[in-house]
């Protein structure tokens, strides 16, 4: 593997409460797919910086709390209309379905001088959930990100995006420079034609040194220079309660590896795949989108909870 000295990672996305709403009732969670990332990468061990969009208002203050009791430090944009809000229900298909209030739909990042130290420093810099569809923020970030490698995951948002050709010009802008690229079949489906191998070929031969792809219950394909891994779903003793946060582990799990160089062959990109799909299996024996190791799992099982 390539080593390099790092100073941890830099997340740029969402920051948001999800309101979710079942049979049980109505309670919130903080989440958002980069928050996610970013609260994973860190309970990998890897010391991360999150620059999100948060109000200064009570959700705002249950972001900022979350966020320290993780250890991940946050650059805040201002958010004139409040902090992100998503209310959650599932569909008839049993997926789950989005409503953003306005300060979701219309997010925006700013970069001073201390989000420009931070990404400057960076081993790695993960995006998701980013308004590519908004060409001023994709300039603005394409300024700010200068040379540092680059993980992206469009993880658009059918109540978000605005304009579904924009997003696919500004992702595929960042795609065609990036170290990793994450894309789902869900990705496929909104934005292209539904074809996630294909989508693979084509970020791969636009420039992205690597490419995942994840598919649900059909595992997850890595494709890189090295060659094409795969990996199936892996099994883990308990039921499955929530995917929702199935994707963010894997990129959080994969960049994590990323962070202290790449693998040199295709036995070092399977290892860390398997791996990552392992950290999906557990994280989706919980509610949320918080990340959990099979090891956490197992400590939890003890009786020993971690926060």
């Amino acid at each position: 593997m390539e080593q390099r000295t790092t100073q941890g990672a830099v997340v740029i996305g969402d920051a948001l409460i999800d309101e979710i709403r079942d049979g049980a009732g109505v309670r919130e969670l903080v989440g958002g797919a980069a928050l996610n990332v970013a609260v994973g990468l860190r309970r990998l061990g890897v010391p991360v910086t999150l620059i999100a969009m948060v109000g200064d208002d009570e959700a705002g203050d249950h972001i900022r709390e979350y966020l320290a009791d993780h250890g991940v430090a946050l650059i805040d944009s201002p958010a004139p209309l409040g902090s992100s809000r998503a209310v959650v229900q599932k569909g008839r298909n049993g997926e789950p379905e989005y409503v953003f209030n306005e300060a979701a739909q219309r997010r925006s990042i700013r970069y001073g001088d201390d989000a420009r130290a931070a990404i400057a420093a960076a081993g790695i810099v993960a995006v998701s959930c980013f308004p590519f569809d908004v060409p001023a923020e994709t300039d603005a970030l394409v300024e700010a990100l200068g040379d540092a490698a680059l993980a992206i995951d469009p993880n658009p948002r059918a109540g978000m995006l605005a304009d579904r050709a924009e997003f696919v010009r500004g992702f595929e802008r960042l795609a065609a420079r990036s170290t990793l690229v994450k894309v789902g079949a869900d990705d496929a489906a909104l934005l292209y034609d539904g074809d996630l191998d294909a989508l693979r070929a084509r970020l791969r031969t636009a420039g992205a040194a690597a490419v995942l792809a994840t598919a649900g219950a059909d595992g997850a394909v890595l494709d890189t220079d090295a060659g094409v891994v795969v990996s199936p779903i892996a099994s883990l003793p308990g039921r499955i309660v929530d995917t929702v946060g199935a994707g963010d582990a894997t990129l959080a799990a994969v960049a994590a590896g990323l962070n202290d160089g790449r693998p040199a062959d295709d036995a070092g990109w399977q290892a860390l795949l398997d791996r990552a799909m392992l950290i999906a299996a557990a994280t989706c024996r919980a509610e949320g989108g918080l990340l959990r190791t099979p090891e956490s799992l197992a400590e939890s099982e003890r009786g020993v909870q971690g926060s």
